[in-house]
């Protein structure tokens, strides 16, 4: 089931992508709009306070709303997450993406970016063979879903379906070490709250709303995403290596566009 919410690339290579590591001054709050939303979202299931399975971080105040850094870490590693919904309470359509994570993501550590439309809280729902538990963070922020696209949409649907793969630390000497990745891939991914900054109408959604990424035959995490994923979308993650040379990316978009690439890791030729 496929939800949708409603940077110029090479910009978002220079932030720093992790948020930073604090107190968490910024608990969840009581939320009217999750009360009623809890029902579409995850039915009757009992929900467990999370706390002690996961960490959320994300920014108090965001410094730009259309590019939220979400970072998901596992503190708990006796039962792996297995999926995720990060749902952000305020925005027009709440549930931002739907994660599913294959056993070598596991301990599960990994940022997503998303745009928060106005003070919101954000809340991660992972699940695990004990069940769903919560946790998360309220994020003051607002005008991220309609904030205005790049400055240059042709250059934008030209270079659309572009990808990148870094990595932070040197090639493993074995397999099975963890290794700290980030994906880029290069897509507008209009909210269709967005106007054209010539003709003042709006622009029509156009997102990427599933993305698959392997290792080898080894699926790492696959993503069903709407309008709250960010222009640019990011992905940095914690994973094992099973030794294989490349990643292979595959995303499709809601006009109907595949975007398939075979990303060299570091190390191999």
């Amino acid at each position: 089931m496929k939800f949708a919410c409603a940077a110029v690339f090479a910009a978002s290579l220079a932030l720093p992508v992790h948020a930073e590591t604090s107190a968490p001054k910024n608990p969840l709050s009581d939320s009217e709009t999750w009360v009623e939303l809890r029902g579409d979202i995850v039915g009757d299931v009992a929900i467990t306070d999370g706390a002690t399975l996961f960490e959320v971080d994300a920014p108090y105040r965001a410094h730009d709303a259309a590019t939220v850094p979400i970072h998901i870490r596992q503190i708990d590693n006796a039962s792996p997450i297995e999926s995720a919904i990060i749902v952000i309470d305020e925005n027009p359509a709440p549930v931002a993406a739907e994660l599913s994570f294959g056993p070598s993501m596991a301990p599960l550590d990994m940022e997503v970016r998303v745009r928060v439309n106005m003070y919101s809280n954000v809340r991660v729902i992972a699940k695990t063979e004990d069940g769903l538990a919560m946790n998360g963070r309220f994020v003051k922020a607002s005008g991220g879903c309609s904030a205005p696209a790049t400055k240059d949409p042709e250059l934008a649907l030209a270079s659309m379906g572009q990808m990148r793969l870094k990595y932070f630390e040197d090639v493993p000497q074995m397999s099975s070490a963890r290794r700290e990745a980030q994906i880029m891939i290069r897509h507008p991914n209009y909210s269709g709250l967005q106007r054209d900054q010539v003709t003042q109408l709006f622009i029509s959604a156009h997102f990427i709303d599933t993305l698959e990424v392997y290792q080898g035959d080894d699926m790492l995490f696959t993503m069903e995403g709407g309008i709250s994923i960010s222009e640019n979308p990011v992905f940095r993650f914690s994973y094992s290596d099973n030794g294989t040379p490349a990643l292979r990316i595959r995303a499709t978009d809601t006009d109907g566009n595949v975007f398939e690439q075979t990303l060299i890791k570091s190390g191999h030729t």
